[in-house]
């Protein structure tokens, strides 16, 4: 339920513009008809999305701080952001490129090799591997501070491939493209075919590319089935979530806007019986106004996806927690505004965008 994704990409889209996190549905991906599910496609369309729909992005402050993990900070301006319509949420997540439903991996191009090294040079400069899972992950956030904001990354080609890239993200690829780069330093493992091996193991049912419908649409599907590979845990629950109570299937009820499942009968069914699986699932999320509550049991690093209201979607967006060098937390994630940026106060941030009732929380597990 990459598809989620697409969703999510919208809401983050908005998010970004508008602080909004965007539902991948985990199935972030960018889709032309109304009401698909917040997967990669939507995702890759949510930073368009939000400065479509807002006209606005976010204010840099001129000062950055010195972070608590030694590594730049930049704060936010949050005032005066634009209100987003939900029919203009709609209009945003059902926009969506034409793709088939094949699949086979891109050949690694000698740039993406070089970006590699060049990011393990850092990691190696920065001694990042003695430092704990968390504060890792952020240094390698940090690491892609400016870098800009792109949407339907995953759907370009019309078969499913393994995209992975260095240089350019939507919010979903950039928390996993940190994830699998950190999760290598941890354990030293710098050789660029295993990161990318990383990168299938997080994105695809069960650890493994197979089409379009082995891609992780909805992000609680992409919590669930990391956790059972011991990649996060979800902590939602820990932190005094309360369930959504919701039927996730925002793909289904919204067929036309995947040209996946309008052309291809096997994989609607397919994504039909995944949404099945995914309401024996209780989905919890943390209400917005209880966000600051935990701050204190938040760590550096945790994943960050905003729940949403929307009918058939669980999330919206996503991101990672960032602690800024006064020590607040705050978000660092690849703003449909333009580019991978850090808003100052998480659950400032959550109050701005629309259609968010709260969060879902993973924490990367130590491979250690």
């Amino acid at each position: 339920m990459r598809n989620f994704w697409s969703l999510a990409v919208l809401g983050f889209a908005i998010a970004g513009a508008n602080n909004f996190l965007i539902p991948h549905v985990w199935a972030f991906q960018s889709q032309p008809a109304a009401g698909s599910v917040v997967d990669r496609q939507t995702e890759g369309q949510g930073a368009d999305v939000a400065t479509q729909l807002t006209g606005e992005s976010e204010n840099r402050e001129a000062t950055k701080k010195q972070s608590v993990s030694s590594f730049p900070s930049l704060l936010w301006d949050f005032n005066n952001l634009p209100e987003i319509a939900y029919s203009q949420l709609l209009e945003v997540l059902t926009r969506r490129p034409d793709s088939n439903n094949t699949e086979r991996e891109t050949a690694a191009q000698p740039e993406d090799i070089a970006r590699f090294e060049k990011i393990v040079q850092y990691v190696k400069k920065q001694n990042l591997h003695d430092r704990s899972i968390g504060q890792i992950v952020q240094a390698i956030a940090d690491y892609f501070q400016g870098l800009p904001y792109a949407e339907g990354l995953l759907d370009k080609s019309g078969e499913e491939k393994l995209i992975v890239t260095l240089n350019k993200f939507d919010c979903v690829l950039f928390v996993e493209t940190v994830l699998a780069i950190a999760r290598g330093v941890a354990v030293q493992d710098y050789d660029y075919q295993n990161f990318v091996n990383r990168i299938e193991e997080q994105r695809y049912l069960n650890g493994k590319m197979n089409g379009y419908c082995s891609r992780l649409h909805y992000f609680s599907e992409w919590i669930n089935d990391n956790q059972k590979r011991q990649t996060v845990e979800n902590i939602t629950a820990q932190l005094g979530g309360v369930p959504m109570n919701k039927t996730l299937n925002f793909m289904s009820q919204h067929r036309s806007s995947y040209p996946q499942m309008v052309k291809d009968e096997t994989t609607y069914q397919c994504i039909v019986s995944q949404e099945a699986d995914l309401a024996k699932t209780t989905v919890n999320y943390i209400p917005t106004n209880r966000i600051k509550s935990v701050y204190s049991q938040l760590k550096p690093g945790d994943i960050v996806a905003v729940a949403t209201d929307v009918k058939g979607l669980d999330v919206t967006h996503t991101g990672l927690v960032y602690r800024n060098a006064d020590g607040n937390l705050g978000l660092i994630h690849a703003s449909p505004a333009g580019e991978v940026t850090v808003a100052y106060d998480l659950q400032r941030y959550i109050r701005r965008v629309e259609s968010a009732i709260g969060i879902v929380v993973a924490r990367p597990i130590n491979p250690r």
